[in-house]
């Protein structure tokens, strides 16, 4: 692929949707610098770590449909497994299975040994030539000074310290659409794309991550059900996940609870700790598990689900340099990132 004009490129953002465009543009020939307020890579495609084994609290696998997206993981042989917790149980609200054996339509990949090890793999050139830059918010969007056809970007570090980079003929932004559309609003030139996103609607999560070491004790290989995930009808919870046994995990018995999209909205913005106690009493009621976790911790995400897509891959205007991909703009599947990052490149490249 020959760009007809090398093109100098900002993509604020850094999950699977981000790096998809930035790995897409840099092997068109432009240049590219992103920009992530958060201290690493990876988006919703995340990890947490602690002292019993990590915890993907964000997505919790993958499928592959898209050939695009196939052979980009033919580029880390190894890297992703197939999860075997592939069928998993539907549990009515008080933890009974109301279906069993649910046939698997699909394989589930997992990253090894964490869910961000993907675009992590995929994002390491950026960070080792310098063209992305961790724990760094886009405040504002405006013309360059100097340059007017170009753009410039106010920035804001984790201690506060502000920055202004300019000369990019493009931005592109692989964020959430409510916070794309509150950056875009920073600039009048970005009116139109801004509306666009208005239609676009998202759920809240909130996730809880439990641990039980005591599971590792001899003739003790689990606590509570045999199965090791589920969707369920329970108005507190949604899914839950047995972490350790996706492949490339530690064996300590640790659980990922996400909590409904509809509880996650009415107790949005409850302290941390009162959501943890009500998310483990559900927690108990539909595993049967009673024993105290040795490590609570939670997350909220405020963007976690698309409910409303946009309906299409990608916004861009050529007209501006501006444009917009993200999950949210097809689904919320890992793929529909990869996907979105992917045809925003191609159309600016």
């Amino acid at each position: 692929m020959i760009p007809s004009k090398f093109k100098n490129v900002a993509i604020v953002g850094s999950g699977m949707a981000g790096v998809a465009c930035a790995r897409t543009l840099l092997q068109a020939g432009h240049s590219v610098h992103v920009f992530e307020k958060s201290h690493t890579l990876g988006g919703r495609m995340a990890t947490r770590n602690s002292a019993f084994g990590s915890f993907d609290h964000g997505a919790q696998y993958f499928t592959v449909r898209d050939p695009r997206f196939e052979r980009a993981l033919q580029t880390v042989p190894g890297l992703c497994k197939r999860w075997s917790a592939n069928s998993v149980q539907v549990l009515d609200e008080y933890g009974q299975v109301a279906a069993a054996g649910l046939p698997a339509r699909e394989a589930h990949w997992v990253p090894t040994p964490s869910m961000n090890a993907l675009v992590k793999r995929w994002g390491q050139p950026l960070l080792e030539q310098g063209r992305l830059d961790l724990q760094t918010k886009v405040k504002h969007l405006d013309r360059d000074a100097l340059h007017p056809h170009q753009w410039e970007l106010h920035t804001e570090g984790a201690s506060g310290t502000r920055h202004v980079y300019s000369g990019f003929d493009a931005v592109l932004l692989a964020i959430p659409a409510e916070p794309a559309r509150l950056l875009l609003n920073t600039s009048p030139l970005a009116d139109h794309l801004s509306q666009q996103l208005d239609m676009v609607q998202m759920a809240p999560c909130w996730t809880l991550m439990l641990a039980f070491p005591q599971a590792m004790q001899p003739g003790l290989s689990t606590l509570g059900p045999q199965w090791n995930a589920a969707r369920s009808t329970h108005h507190r919870i949604a899914w839950l996940a047995r972490e350790s046994s996706k492949p490339g995990r530690t064996a300590v018995e640790r659980w990922t609870v996400q909590a409904s999209a509809a509880w996650s909205q009415e107790h949005l913005e409850d302290d941390a700790q009162r959501v943890q106690a009500k998310l483990l009493k559900a927690f108990s009621e539909i595993t049967g598990i009673r024993a105290e976790p040795a490590h609570v911790d939670s997350r909220r995400w405020r963007f976690a689900q698309t409910t409303q897509p946009l309906g299409h891959s990608h916004l861009w205007d050529a007209q501006t340099g501006l444009g917009v991909c993200g999950d949210w703009c097809l689904g919320h599947r890992v793929e529909d990132a990869f996907v979105s990052g992917l045809e925003l490149a191609l159309t600016v490249a």
